[in-house]
């Protein structure tokens, strides 16, 4: 092990334990949203029914699993940029993630709500939702932008272009979410659908930076 690698390697340490913990919320989120989904009592109809009635769960349960999906993908992401971590960075990512874990709540609220409710309930679960997604945005931006400012937390090479598109890309996330939260307020079916949308956009949007290494 040269000198680099010996000054490089107490870094790599402390990114991967953050990885780790960082992990480890992003799956306790993600699984903790099937609890939303009870199992259905029988009102004289048949099971199958039963289920066909709980759509609701099952839609709210697919977007929010889809976009906790993504942000932990895009988490992982960050990470092979970032190579170093200090105090501030981990009070940023520990703010991310408490954000993360909250949209249990507005899945909970929409699935409570979707239907059987009238407009104004249905409208503010899907723009609760909505705003948490444009919180968590926010929160990625200011994480990110921390890290490579001025290469702060970045490694000793790198690489320009994939920093650049991944800054572009979160510029996008809060108006695009943004968009979706007032939209919910005139069509919350709509804004739903965006939202899951958007999810599969930075999904697919994350992949050359991801290799661009």
């Amino acid at each position: 092990m040269d000198m680099r690698e010996a000054s490089e390697a107490p870094a790599k340490k402390e990114t991967g334990r953050l990885e780790a913990f960082s992990d480890g919320v992003f799956a306790i989120a993600i699984t903790l949203l099937i609890l939303n989904i009870e199992v259905p009592p029988l009102d004289g109809g048949t099971l199958a029914e039963a289920i066909l009635r709980q759509w609701p769960a099952f839609l709210a349960y697919g977007v929010a699993f889809l976009a906790i999906l993504i942000m932990w993908v895009n988490h992982h992401t960050l990470f092979r940029h970032i190579r170093r971590i200090d105090r501030a960075f981990l009070m940023l990512n520990g703010l991310l993630l408490m954000a993360v874990t909250f949209v249990n709540y507005p899945t909970a609220l929409l699935t409570r709500y979707l239907v059987g409710s009238d407009n104004q309930v249905y409208t503010t679960a899907v723009a609760f939702l909505s705003a948490t997604f444009v919180l968590i945005a926010i929160l990625f931006n200011v994480l990110w932008r921390y890290a490579v400012y001025h290469d702060r937390l970045l490694g000793p090479n790198p690489n320009r272009a994939a920093v650049e598109t991944i800054s572009r890309q979160y510029l996008l996330g809060p108006l695009i979410y943004g968009v979706a939260l007032v939209l919910a307020f005139f069509s919350p079916a709509a804004s739903l659908i965006l939202n899951g949308l958007l999810a599969i956009y930075f999904g697919f949007a994350g992949r050359s930076s991801a290799t661009e290494m």
